[in-house]
């Protein structure tokens, strides 16, 4: 008895872990889903530049060749006051450093997630990866108006 025991005190981690299958079955079920998610967001990040989700719409932002230094003024105020919390402007902090923002999104795109951070992070692709690559930090919704708005990206222009 004692020997009928042990053999299957023995082989029961065997006997466990023989059913408990293996999770290529749920691999294969979860792997064309990710792909079809993949292909689209690529789809929309190749698609063409983003102006992003709220009442800036493409068009709506004319950047003159030089800056405007009193709007630029202006601008750096208002983002040492309600952005620095969370934004350096030269390094990655809780938030990205907006320091060459210019040359990877449209100004569109970066007034309207200063104006509609809670919608971009929802419905752009882009606004999303950028949470998830931020540890899931959402941005604050500031409340600025669309001139101070204008004037942090005068000031992003700057950098």
């Amino acid at each position: 008895m004692k020997h009928l025991f042990k053999a299957v005190l023995f082989s029961l981690p065997i006997l466990l872990a023989s059913c408990g299958g293996d999770d290529s079955s749920k691999k294969e079920i979860k792997d064309p889903i990710k792909k079809v998610e993949k292909k689209a967001e690529a789809a929309k990040e190749t698609s063409g530049p983003s102006y992003g989700i709220g009442p800036i719409a493409k068009g709506d932002v004319t950047l003159a060749d030089e800056v405007d230094t009193e709007m630029a003024e202006k601008g750096k105020d208002v983002y040492m006051k309600m952005c620095t919390a969370c934004h350096k402007p030269e390094k990655k902090f809780i938030g990205p450093a907006p320091k060459g923002v210019l040359s990877r999104r449209t100004p569109e795109w970066i007034m309207n997630m200063i104006l509609n951070p809670e919608q971009m992070v929802k419905e752009d692709a882009t606004a999303r990866k950028l949470l998830m690559e931020y540890n899931g930090a959402p941005m604050a919704n500031q409340n600025l108006t669309e001139e101070q708005a204008r004037q942090v990206l005068e000031y992003f222009r700057t950098l």
